[in-house]
C-alpha cells in the first residue's frame, strides 16, 4: 500500500515541466523580484494593488500604487502596450492581485503575480518603505 504521498502517480517529467512552466508565465516571486531590482533589470512595472492608506504604510520599493478598480484602458495608457506589469498585493489571503491581474489580462495587457505578496516579501526579510513617493 502507498503512502499518501505515492497514491496518486507523479506526472510524467514532460508533462511536469509543461506544467511549471506554464505556471511561471502567471507568477514570479519575491526573491526574483528583488534579485530584479536590485541588479538594476527591472524591465517590468511594479503595482501595489492594494488601498493607498496601506501603501503609504508599507510598501515594496519601486512600487507604485493602483489598486485594481483604477485600472482603466486610459490609467494604463501611461505606460508602453508592451509593459510587463508585476502585481501584488496583502499575501496569499488576499485576491487583489489576482483581480488586478485579471483587469490588465482584459485589458490587453502582459501581467505577473508576485506570489506571497507583502507577506511573503517580509519572510524573505526584504525591506520596505513608508510613505507616498512625490513625483519628480
Amino acid at each position: 500500500m502507498p503512502s499518501p504521498v505515492a497514491e496518486i502517480p507523479a506526472a510524467e517529467p514532460d508533462i511536469a515541466a509543461a506544467h511549471y512552466a506554464a505556471k511561471l508565465a502567471f507568477e514570479t516571486d519575491c526573491s526574483d523580484v528583488h534579485a530584479a531590482f536590485a541588479a538594476g533589470k527591472s524591465d517590468f512595472v511594479l503595482l501595489d494593488v492594494r488601498s493607498p492608506a496601506l501603501f503609504a504604510q508599507s510598501h515594496l520599493p519601486g512600487a507604485i500604487n493602483l489598486p485594481h478598480g483604477k485600472m482603466t484602458a486610459h490609467r494604463m495608457s501611461e505606460w508602453a502596450r508592451d509593459t510587463l506589469f508585476v502585481v501584488y498585493c496583502a499575501g496569499p489571503h488576499c485576491n487583489g492581485a489576482d483581480k488586478a491581474a485579471l483587469r490588465l489580462a482584459k485589458l490587453g495587457l502582459k501581467a505577473k503575480l508576485m506570489i506571497g505578496g507583502m507577506t511573503g516579501w517580509a519572510d524573505e526579510g526584504f525591506a520596505f518603505e513608508q510613505g507616498v513617493p512625490v513625483a519628480a
